[in-house]
């Protein structure tokens, strides 16, 4: 029986925007390497596939309302991977605001470092914060930024290839470390790049880190389905995820792929609790303790409109900009619209659905109705896992891992061992071959 994957998105307190506020919760613990080696032991316990690092270039938010500022992922997750053992360690990071030379060395260092578990999360910057942290006035029009991620990605691609497999073959008699031949430039000029090569890193244990990317626009579908080997998506219906599902599996059929070998990944936000009732008082909680005026600015800056347009009590106004006009998280403005106009949610409502997953699928229940919800989406062509977000940490990864896992593994649904010891291994991926590799002599 197929089964399904399980990625933990590490995200501080917890992703709803309250969790710091919490009595239980640690504010400081997003800086501390203890805290998050805790987590990322209890996912590894539990046998999940990865763990995940969101990250952008830019202060996030507000930082008066919850936990700011953030360490840089890749040096992170190598602490991780020396807490850790079998699980996959996913970072992300930009295409539009990083060089192909340095990020693939980072990446590759970080797949040799962890025995061969590195993910890279692809994105592209979204906003005009970030762009002024690299000397530019706004951001780069969005069709031009997936153009820059095209050519990054084949750029970074040559560049693990330009040492072959065999390359080093430390031979002390001959005073011969590595065969010349096989470590290669890759001479790249492209519209975006000009870089000469080779790589100053072996090739790695997986060759290529795994590649995951979250866009869902028009833009984010053709680089997923040409490039992505894992895709995060925010997915509110099982209708709208089977769509999306099927959406992109054609694509990357089209594109000359494998459709089973890009795996789909919903973002669920669970709030566990014995009962149904225990599990909805919680998330009311939660939802009490938004800071109100600040979600306001916050939702205002992701719809493009003044502050003063949206009023707490009623819905979203009628005359909202298209998606067309959006520049930023395209796919993520048609998200939160369409969540808002089809449960005709007023604006407080909306800022409660928000505060607990930002846009992904938010479920308060049982660890019954939380898996029996897994399994539904999975087993109809709405998902090959979940990235799974905890509204609160460490307390809603220890009742997901100790309460849902079991009953995942009881309906067959989840693995009881690793078998592999790559990452790519548990995606049930294969290593990518050397585009340039010489036939062995």
């Amino acid at each position: 029986m197929t089964q399904l994957h399980l990625n933990l998105f590490l995200h501080d307190t917890g992703h709803h925007e309250a969790s710091w506020r919490l009595p239980e919760s640690d504010p400081h613990g997003h800086l501390s390497i203890a805290y998050h080696e805790r987590l990322a032991r209890t996912a590894e316990a539990a046998l999940f596939d990865s763990v995940f690092l969101a990250d952008a270039p830019v202060l996030w938010g507000h930082v008066g309302r919850r936990p700011s500022g953030t360490l840089e992922p890749t040096v992170l997750l190598t602490a991780l991977a020396r807490a850790t053992s079998r699980i996959g360690l996913i970072a992300t990071a930009s295409t539009t605001y990083n060089e192909p030379f340095n990020l693939a060395r980072r990446f590759s260092s970080l797949d040799h470092v962890s025995g061969g578990r590195a993910g890279w999360n692809i994105v592209t910057t979204a906003g005009d914060e970030a762009a002024r942290n690299f000397g530019l006035e706004g951001q780069p029009a969005h069709v031009d930024r997936y153009e820059r991620a095209d050519e990054f990605l084949t750029v970074a691609k040559k560049l693990w290839d330009s040492w072959d497999d065999d390359a080093i073959v430390a031979d002390k008699d001959r005073g011969v470390h590595a065969e010349a031949a096989r470590v290669r430039a890759i001479d790249h000029e492209g519209p975006h790049f000009r870089v000469r090569g080779p790589l100053n890193v072996p090739r790695s244990p997986q060759a290529y880190p795994l590649l995951v990317q979250a866009g869902s626009s028009e833009n984010g579908r053709g680089f997923a389905a040409r490039h992505a080997e894992a895709v995060f998506t925010a997915q509110q219906t099982l209708a709208r995820a089977q769509a999306f599902y099927a959406d992109l599996k054609r694509r990357a059929a089209a594109a000359g792929r494998d459709p089973d070998h890009v795996k789909i990944l919903p973002g669920l936000v669970p709030v566990i609790g014995s009962t149904e009732a225990e599990a909805l008082a919680a998330e009311a909680e939660l939802d009490r303790l938004i800071l109100a005026e600040g979600a306001l600015e916050q939702l205002a800056g992701l719809l493009r409109v003044p502050r003063d347009s949206l009023a707490l009590d009623r819905e979203l106004p009628a005359d909202l900009p298209s998606e067309d006009e959006i520049e930023g998280a395209k796919s993520r403005y048609t998200l939160v619209v369409e969540l808002a106009r089809s449960e005709r949610l007023t604006v407080r409502q909306l800022i409660g659905r928000l505060g607990g997953g930002r846009g992904h699928k938010t479920f308060a229940g049982t660890p019954e109705q939380v898996a029996d919800t897994i399994e539904r989406w999975f087993t109809s062509g709405a998902a090959d896992g979940f990235n799974i977000m905890p509204a609160v940490l460490p307390s809603g990864l220890e009742a997901f891992a100790e309460h849902v896992v079991p009953i995942l593994r009881r309906r067959g649904l989840f693995r009881t061992e690793y078998t592999g010891s790559t990452l790519r291994e548990h995606y049930g991926l294969p290593r990518p071959a050397n585009q340039f590799a010489l036939t062995p002599v």
